[in-house]
C-alpha cells in the first residue's frame, strides 16, 4: 500500500509544483509512489502561525484518513535568518514529532526556477543573463521572484510575473532532477520524500 505524505504548502506557487513533483517522484519510485496530499496555507509559514503548524501537523497524522508523514515547505525569505533557523523553529514548534520533516525552499519558491532561465528567457521574451550560478544563493533584498518579474516586465513579451501562471509554464515538462543538482534544499526535499517511500 502506498504512503500517504501531505505537504504543507505556501499557496498557489507550491501547488502549481506538485505535477512535475510527482512526474520526478515517478521515475524514481516505480510501484511506490506515494499518495501527495498538498495543504496549502494563505501565506508564510511564521512565528504567529506555529501553534497553528503544530495543531495542523497533529490532525493530519491522526483520524482515519491520517497521514503517514507531513512535510513542511517553507520560504526562507523573510521570515527565518536562514535554512536551518526555519527548520529549527519548525521542529520546535512542532515538537517532537517523528513523523513530521520540515524542508524549506532557499530564499523563496523562485529559485527553484532558476535553473530554468533558457525557458524563462524564452516565455519572457528576454537575452538577460542568469542572476547568477547558485540559485540557492540569491536572496534578501533582491530575492529570486524579483528577478523574474524584472525578466518577464524587461522582455519583449513584457508581461508581468506571475506566480500561477508563469511558474508553472517554467516547470512544464521539466525534469527536477536539474535544479536539484543546483539547488541542495531542493535535493533534501525530494530524498525526504523517496527516503520515506522506501522505508
Amino acid at each position: 500500500m502506498s504512503k500517504k505524505i501531505t505537504i504543507i504548502v505556501e499557496g498557489a506557487t507550491e501547488k502549481v509544483f506538485m505535477p512535475t513533483l510527482r512526474a520526478y517522484l515517478g521515475k524514481r519510485l516505480p510501484g511506490k509512489m506515494p499518495r501527495l496530499d498538498p495543504f496549502p496555507y494563505d501565506g508564510p509559514i511564521s512565528q504567529r502561525k506555529g501553534a497553528k503548524l503544530r495543531d495542523d501537523v497533529k490532525r493530519l497524522l491522526c483520524g482515519k484518513d491520517r497521514s503517514d508523514a507531513v512535510i513542511a515547505l517553507s520560504d526562507v525569505y523573510p521570515e527565518f535568518s536562514d535554512a536551518e533557523d526555519a527548520k529549527n523553529k519548525m521542529r520546535a514548534w512542532v515538537g517532537d514529532e517523528a513523523r513530521f520533516s520540515p524542508h524549506v525552499a532557499l530564499y523563496e519558491f523562485e529559485a527553484w526556477l532558476l535553473p530554468f532561465w533558457k525557458t524563462i528567457q524564452d516565455l519572457a521574451g528576454s537575452e538577460r543573463c542568469v542572476p547568477g550560478s547558485h540559485p540557492e544563493h540569491v536572496n534578501h533584498g533582491r530575492p529570486p521572484s524579483r528577478h523574474l518579474q524584472e525578466v518577464f516586465l524587461a522582455g519583449r513579451k513584457g508581461k508581468a510575473y506571475s506566480k500561477t501562471r508563469d511558474a508553472k509554464r517554467i516547470l512544464d515538462g521539466q525534469d527536477l532532477a536539474v535544479a536539484a543538482k543546483a539547488c541542495p534544499e531542493l535535493q533534501k526535499f525530494l530524498d525526504a520524500i523517496v527516503c520515506l517511500c522506501e522505508d
